[in-house]
């Protein structure tokens, strides 16, 4: 489903369906109104968005729907409680374009991520 070696953020989403490029870059505009300084890239071959030098946050299109990633194996689990809704890997959120991410959920997902990262310096 996913474009082959996209460069940017832009080539990846245009040949996405249409539900899907459209939850996809409403996520892309939450991600950026939550992290404004963060870079645009890709890693691992899908959307992500780095700050200081850190991944943060990225997402993808997927056969079934979307999927948010921290970049991190231990951010969903700190924030279980508030994703009991969704299913999910150790390092990947799911969910369906029609039912997108709330900016409040993005919001704890990036702050827990970026908290993580200054932990680890």
């Amino acid at each position: 489903m996913k474009p082959a070696r996209s460069k940017t953020i832009d080539e990846y989403l245009a040949p996405l369906g249409n539900e899907k490029r459209t939850a996809l870059g409403k996520l892309r505009k939450a991600i950026l109104s939550i992290v404004p300084k963060a870079e645009e890239c890709i890693s691992y071959g899908i959307p992500a968005f780095r700050l200081d030098g850190a991944v943060v946050a990225g997402f993808c299109a997927t056969a079934k729907g979307c999927s948010y990633f921290p970049f991190s194996g231990s951010t969903l689990g700190a924030l279980a409680e508030y994703l009991q809704d969704y299913d999910q890997t150790k390092s990947s959120l799911h969910f369906h374009p029609d039912k997108p991410l709330p900016v409040t959920l993005v919001r704890k997902l990036i702050k827990t991520r970026i908290a993580e990262g200054k932990s680890h310096q």
